[in-house]
């Protein structure tokens, strides 16, 4: 379907990959991996033409239909939502406009006998195509694409203008999903979703019967979904068969396997450079000297590619807090809306957290969770009730509005030392290390940070206190698998309490010992894993609908 052979790319000096192959198969669910800057995004934009290659070629049919969802969206205007959503439908579009110039020419009182029947028999096969095509339920498809990512009946006709930047971005993606394209190029496509919207997305993408080549830094968006992946790094593109999980796997395999080949190789060399080293001199060994020489120069030496280091993070020792850590009864949070209307978030909750317990906060998109979140971490005020900390509870505090209190004139250095300045400059540097800021990028300003690398200073920073219990609203936001799994293995080893909002359901998955569901004006308890949560929260749900 799409060919991509030997192809090579570079920006200046800097090569990005180097006879690279890899093809997308019909029906194919790809996902596109590698470090930032690795050349990821690049694929994207050469598979749809915009930029072209140094090297090698790509191939596609002119027929296949192509959908790239990218981060970079355009800028829209003049149309409501669902109006925007409907005109990308590409052909039916234009099939639309056609048949309804037809409709006003069959119309026409003047139209003779022969045009007309000419006209209607191009009036027929237009009907036929847009039949074909989902003309016909093409409104009813682009508002069920609308509400499965968020955009609910009651904002369908809400001008596109009024959206935030993160809203805008589902718009996108819907516009992308209702063209129905043979390929779907996906670059990040869960960022800015919440868990319902991922969920949905998930299954509309297993539905899909095209193919699909994305990014994401959701792992198990992925490993449900895909099922060979393409790995951009080092100047190479790799192919794995399988799925995230087998991919890291698979890969440790073939590292293991290139450094047992790189010291038999090393060996090997060894032993030659000797030989020669030795008989260089002796006329009597002069042939085999010279055989061995060549031998050496047409050898492809093996390289082993340099990937990071993972750091330990170490935590310090925080203050030994009480058994109960943080206490609520009767908590209501009534907000007043920008018309001075009053909008319940919660009333009368009740809710114990105990010392060790990792508990993730889960809601729809507006139920409250970050509300609750705010109250417990002293940020906004309880309407009605009380809410208490324990004994002797030191509280860290991360959400994406944390981005914003950051300096900008600041190297990332600097920021950290200020948010410890008791600590030794080595210390700071460590601990920066772990989160992936080595040698000089500890040393960028702020300012030319993206928000995912913001995310990881501010985490840093709040990570190396000694606190006892952390409050994260949505701390996976920006940030790349890597990047999550270091604060993942942070966050198993915290010996404290774990208060969480995310969308991230690995993640989740792997933490949670309690779950506080906050729906339908109150706040529900789940005593026990994340699984253990879904099950019998759907069993509840199946109970209430029968």
């Amino acid at each position: 379907m799409i060919h991509l052979s030997s192809i090579t790319k570079q920006y200046g000096n800097k090569v990005l990959y180097k006879n690279g192959s890899f093809q997308i198969n019909p029906g194919e669910k790809i996902g596109l991996v590698g470090p930032n800057g690795a050349g990821k995004s690049t694929i994207f934009r050469i598979i749809v033409g915009e930029e072209g290659v140094d090297g090698g070629t790509i191939s596609k049919s002119d027929k296949t239909v192509i959908g790239y969802f990218s981060q970079n969206i355009e800028e829209m205007g003049g149309k409501t939502a669902l109006q925007e959503v409907i005109s990308s439908a590409g052909k039916i579009s234009e099939l639309q406009k056609e048949i309804a110039r037809l409709e006003a020419r069959l119309s026409d009182p003047d139209l003779g006998e022969d045009e007309m029947v000419k006209v209607l028999e191009q009036y027929g096969d237009m009907q036929a195509d847009f039949e074909r095509l989902g003309g016909y339920d093409l409104e009813s498809r682009a508002q069920e694409i609308l509400t499965g990512l968020g955009i609910g009946p009651e904002d369908y006709n809400r001008p596109t203008e009024s959206f935030s930047g993160g809203w805008k971005m589902r718009i996108a993606l819907a516009k992308i999903l209702l063209l129905n394209p043979d390929v779907l190029l996906m670059d990040e496509p869960t960022n800015h979703l919440d868990l319902e919207s991922i969920v949905w997305l998930e299954e509309w993408l297993r539905q899909f019967k095209g193919s699909i080549l994305m990014t994401s830094h959701d792992r198990e968006f992925m490993n449900r979904l895909v099922h060979k992946i393409v790995e951009v790094a080092f100047q190479t593109i790799t192919v794995y068969s399988g799925n995230y999980d087998y991919y890291e796997k698979e890969k440790a395999i073939r590292m293991e396997q290139l450094i047992a080949a790189a010291k038999r190789q090393e060996d090997m060399l060894a032993k030659e450079e000797e030989f020669i080293a030795r008989f260089a001199a002796r006329a009597s060994h002069a042939a085999q000297v010279q055989s061995r020489v060549k031998k050496l120069e047409k050898i492809d030496r093996i390289e082993i590619p340099t990937e990071e280091k993972a750091i330990q993070f170490e935590w310090p020792v925080p203050p030994r807090g009480g058994d109960e850590v943080v206490k609520f009864e009767n908590l209501t949070k009534i907000w007043k809306t920008d018309e001075g209307k009053e909008k319940l978030v919660f009333s009368k909750a009740n809710g114990l957290i105990k010392r060790l317990d990792r508990v993730a906060v889960v809601g729809v998109n507006g139920a409250g969770k970050s509300t609750l979140l705010k109250i417990i971490s002293g940020q906004t005020q309880a309407s009605e009730g009380n809410m208490q900390l324990g004994a002797s509870i030191e509280l860290g505090y991360f959400s994406q509005n944390s981005l914003d209190v950051l300096d900008p004139n600041s190297t990332i250095v600097e920021e950290v030392h200020s948010h410890l300045p008791t600590a030794g400059m080595g210390q700071i540097r460590t601990l920066l290390g772990a989160f992936k800021f080595s040698g000089e990028e500890a040393d960028k300003k702020i300012s030319v940070l993206s928000g995912g690398e913001k995310s990881r200073v501010v985490l840093a920073c709040i990570l190396a206190r000694p606190v006892n219990l952390l409050v994260l609203d949505e701390p996976t936001n920006h940030l790349d698998i890597v990047s999550r799994e270091v604060l993942l293995d942070a966050v198993k080893n915290f010996p404290g309490t774990v208060i969480i909002v995310s969308h991230d359901r690995y993640f989740l998955r792997e933490i949670t010992t309690r779950v506080f569901e906050v729906d339908k004006n109150k706040v529900s308890i789940y005593d026990g894993s994340w699984d253990y949560y879904l099950d019998k929260s759907e069993r509840l749900k199946k109970q209430a609908s029968t």
